[in-house]
């Protein structure tokens, strides 16, 4: 008997440390995964080999105005962005319309924030999240790249339906890192009654042609929709602007650039010029009308540095020229720079001359790898035009307006990040009236 207690103890306690092992391996393969909802129980990795996937994002500010501004107060918001991507090919089997995909994007921005409590404009405002605010439909397109034509991969790339242009002219991804609007959406672009980020979607499409891997030109047309990113429209206006059908335009973007990779570091840039017009009936700061408005930006961005490789893999030995070549399996490691300067008339332009710059370093600490910390500064010049009509009103003329960010993100695993952040505000508003800000807070961010 006291043998079959035994052996059965033996059987209790070994099951139990069974269970233990494999539940300790559930979690440590869900922390070290892809997704915070991890697999489905493996339908999302069924459905990403037949070429659908689907990514829910979530970011959220946390920011705390502690001197300067209007008042010293706490501010939340948050956003939502559900993707769904599809490799048409991959789901028909169907080799001839191998790069042929399909996306879709729908976004949700909730909470007051602390911008209000700043009181900067809306391009320098903290949080980027308080633009287009509440749920929006973003984006239903179908793009369609050649894997190879006249002996280069890549060369044309044809994409149209309900698109947001920002999505494909001035890309610059450490930008977006930073928390502040200026920064990550606005670009001192929207601030002269051109929509642009996340919240502007409306009908056309783009041409792009890499007729070198270090060179590229595109140009987009899509159609101008006054009021277009307006929170009560949700981002549904697909027939325009329907109160005054008239007032529709045309939004045509072209942009050139180089993307070099120097030194024997292959150290990429890209430096860019670009061209908006938006075709939309607006009334300049005297009060004469014109039938559009314009902006020249340039784009000079560069890694400055790229830690030693740990290994480095054979040459491909492909014969055909690759004018988007495969992803750099270097060392990600690194000092990145960033730049953006802007141009636009004085006489209807807001922010006739806006420029940042910046620094990112990927893996600054030993063993932190995927850790980001960013510096970055934005400063912007306001319109002479627009000071004499403010000063004859009687009114503090805005001159300039400026932000300092600078932020370290933790990446805590492949799908969450805690993103300490730091801002101080350079004469909110630009009339020299408010405080200059300081602002100290976090954002959090992951995948699903």
């Amino acid at each position: 008997m006291v043998l079959g207690l035994a052996i059965f103890a033996s059987w209790v306690t070994g099951a139990a440390e069974e269970n233990a092992l494999e539940k300790k391996s559930f979690v440590s393969e869900w922390w070290a995964g892809e997704y915070a909802t991890g697999s489905w129980l493996g339908i999302r990795d069924t459905l990403a080999d037949h070429g659908l996937s689907f990514v829910v994002e979530w970011k959220s500010n946390f920011l705390w105005n502690v001197d300067g501004g209007l008042q010293q107060r706490f501010g939340y918001d948050d956003e939502w962005r559900f993707r769904t991507n599809l490799d048409v090919a991959r789901l028909t089997g169907w080799s001839a319309i191998e790069g042929l995909t399909l996306a879709s994007a729908v976004r949700y921005r909730g909470g007051d924030g602390v911008n209000r409590y700043v009181g900067t404009s809306a391009n320098f405002g903290p949080s980027a999240f308080q633009t287009g605010r509440l749920w929006r439909f973003q984006v239903a397109y179908a793009t369609y790249t050649t894997p190879e034509l006249f002996g280069i991969r890549k060369l044309l790339t044809l994409s149209a339906g309900w698109q947001n242009p920002a999505e494909f002219f001035l890309d610059q991804n450490p930008s977006k890192l930073f928390v502040n609007n200026s920064f990550s959406t606005g670009k001192g672009i929207s601030a002269n009654g051109i929509p642009w980020g996340g919240s502007y979607s409306a009908w056309g499409g783009y041409l792009r042609v890499n007729p070198a891997s270090w060179f590229y030109a595109q140009t987009g047309l899509y159609l101008a929709i006054p009021f277009g990113s307006d929170t009560s429209d949700h981002g549904l206006d697909f027939a325009g602007y329907r109160r005054n059908p008239n007032l529709n335009g045309l939004y045509w973007l072209t942009e050139t650039g180089f993307t070099p990779k120097i030194t024997e570091a292959n150290l990429p840039g890209k430096y860019a010029v670009g061209f908006l017009y938006w075709g939309v009936e607006n009334r300049a700061f005297r009060g004469e009308t014109t039938d559009q408005r314009v902006q020249l930006y340039f784009q000079a961005d560069q890694m400055l540095y790229r830690e030693p490789d740990r290994s480095s893999g054979p040459s491909s030995g492909k014969a055909v020229q690759e004018a988007t070549p495969p992803p750099d399996r270097r060392n990600k490691q690194g000092l990145y720079f960033f730049s953006l300067f802007n141009v636009a008339p004085a006489f209807q332009a807001t922010l006739p001359f806006y420029f940042h710059a910046g620094l990112v370093y990927q893996g600054p600490l030993p063993g932190r790898d995927r850790d980001l910390a960013g510096m970055a500064m934005g400063l912007g010049s306001y319109s002479a035009a627009l000071q004499d009509v403010e000063a004859g009103n009687g009114q503090s003329p805005q001159t300039s307006e400026g932000v300092l960010e600078l932020f370290y993100r933790v990446q805590i695993n492949s799908w969450a990040y805690f993103q300490p952040d730091f801002q101080y505000v350079i004469q909110p508003n630009g009339t020299g009236q408010t405080p200059n800000a300081t602002i100290l807070g976090f954002q959090l961010g992951a995948v699903f």
